[in-house]
């Protein structure tokens, strides 16, 4: 971006320089939890108030990147399991996961509103392999926009908070319809933090968190296979690592209710294979 231009974004989008931020703070410091240079890069180029707008929290900064890392981690899986595989970013925002995990090989297509893309695209301009669609991700028409050819995975990370359960319900189940054999990875935040959202008393310094409509409890995850017979398994993905505190705090998080069962989460949906579907009553 020129000097003196900043990016003028709606509430919503307005979150991908929020992610963006704590990826950057966390890969600025040599024992980083998540090496992300792009992110770096990218918050040097915009002219934007990001310490004013959202603060420097060293913890958030690193509940984010341990965030960002699990995603990564089952990206990365997959592309191993299918070099040649198709990645779907939906609501991909300013997310630099391709440069931190891409293997050479594989095709990604992000799937984004016009205003969010159009700045992707300005600050992340695609590759070869990396293909741009400007759509709402609830309205399914992208699907045929993806190569199915060699294996698909879905990601929507910090997308689906923002959307009526209803249409959360009916995202999944449509990737179901649409993927066999595929998989989604999600993330929800927990039922008291959507209150919180709600009712507008989530903030982080001047920044003002959206209103989050869909949320889940950790201990639900399982409720998610009801949005589709075609949803084979459930499975939470767990952050590893960490420093300092949150190192140490991490592992009670997750293993000692209340908090094991209230907390933030990320999940992968399998579907199955079109032959290892229940028959239609």
């Amino acid at each position: 971006m020129s000097s003196g231009e900043r990016p003028e974004l709606g509430t919503v989008p307005e979150t991908a320089l929020w992610t963006l931020w704590q990826r950057a703070v966390e890969a600025r410091r040599p024992d980083a939890v998540l090496r992300d240079p792009k992110a770096v890069e990218l918050v040097e180029r915009i002219d934007y108030p990001f310490a004013d707008r959202f603060g420097t929290s060293g913890v958030q900064a690193q509940l984010q990147a341990l965030r960002a890392a699990c995603f990564d981690r089952e990206v990365a899986d997959f592309l191993a399991r299918e070099p040649r595989g198709t990645v779907v970013c939906l609501g991909d925002g300013l997310e630099t996961q391709y440069w931190r995990v891409d293997n050479g090989r594989a095709r990604w297509l992000s799937v984004d509103l016009p205003e969010a893309l159009a700045l992707r695209r300005q600050l992340l301009p695609p590759g070869p392999r990396q293909r741009y669609l400007a759509a709402d991700a609830t309205d399914l028409g992208w699907a045929d926009e993806v190569d199915r050819d060699h294996g698909v995975l879905v990601t929507a990370q910090g997308l689906l908070m923002y959307l009526p359960p209803t249409q959360v319900r009916d995202l999944i189940a449509g990737c179901a319809e649409r993927f066999p054999g595929a998989s989604l990875i999600l993330d929800a935040v927990p039922r008291w933090f959507s209150r919180l959202t709600l009712t507008g008393r989530m903030r982080t310094h001047a920044y003002q968190a959206p209103p989050m409509p869909w949320a889940m409890d950790a201990a639900e995850r399982h409720k998610l296979r009801t949005a589709s017979p075609a949803v084979s398994s459930v499975r939470d993905v767990r952050p590893t690592g960490g420093r300092g505190l949150v190192a140490g705090l991490l592992p009670l998080a997750l293993t000692i209710p209340p908090l094991a069962t209230r907390r933030p989460s990320v999940t992968v949906l399998d579907f199955a294979d079109r032959s290892d579907r229940p028959a239609q009553a």
